[in-house]
């Protein structure tokens, strides 16, 4: 993809816009007929959570001051937008916020290997269509066995460790940079653009850059 337009999103496996954005971009990039080489970057949420994780619902009352109803109308509206974009949002009511480094090491392991983007895509399913947990080391394995990759050896890299080091770098240098809510997407490693803008502001973009214009 040597003629794509690179495009870096600093993202959460739990964060909802996070979706969004990404299936937006997508679509902008379909539309346009502009080609793009997404990388995905770690960024934690919730660096602090426990292993239990928290209630979902219970969870963004504390940390946003989210009422019952605020919780319903964003989720009816998640869940709307998702379907219009393909991706289908299944909120309950028992949802949990989970601790997500090790999905993010996971996602290191498989980017070794050139499954980055579909590890990636393969955990935003699991946790907002399925519930299923990403801090759990079977399902992770089971997450990686999934698309096509040796279960054994996610398994056994995500119990060593052996991307706890680099993940830890990677978030380091993107908040260092000033990074602190996702989605954040740079675009041909210059230009950044923060939270879910749209089919139709992605695919200006991409048809900017796609000319050597500035964005």
């Amino acid at each position: 993809m040597s003629n794509a337009i690179q495009v870096d999103i600093v993202s959460d496996v739990v964060c909802p816009w996070c979706v969004i954005g990404y299936h937006q971009l997508a679509r902008a990039a379909e539309e346009t007929g502009v080609a793009i080489d997404v990388q995905w970057h770690p960024f934690e949420l919730n660096p602090r959570m426990g292993d239990e994780g928290e209630n979902l619902r219970e969870h963004l009352a504390a940390k946003y001051g989210a009422t019952p109803e605020d919780s319903r109308t964003a989720r009816a509206r998640l869940t709307q937008m998702g379907a219009a974009l393909g991706f289908v949002f299944d909120f309950a009511d028992d949802m949990r916020m989970v601790n997500t480094f090790r999905a993010h090491q996971l996602i290191d392991w498989a980017a070794a290997q050139q499954r980055g983007h579909d590890m990636n895509m393969a955990l935003f399913s699991a946790y907002f269509t399925r519930h299923e947990n990403l801090n759990d080391l079977q399902v992770l394995a089971d997450a990686a066995g999934g698309i096509g990759l040796d279960r054994a050896a996610a398994l056994a890299a995500l119990e060593a460790g052996d991307h706890a080091s680099m993940v830890r770098q990677k978030e380091q240098f993107w908040t260092s940079r000033g990074i602190s809510g996702v989605p954040a997407m740079i675009f041909a490693r210059q230009h950044l653009v923060t939270g879910a803008q749209g089919e139709q502001n992605y695919a200006a973009i991409l048809r900017q850059l796609g000319t050597g214009e500035a964005a």
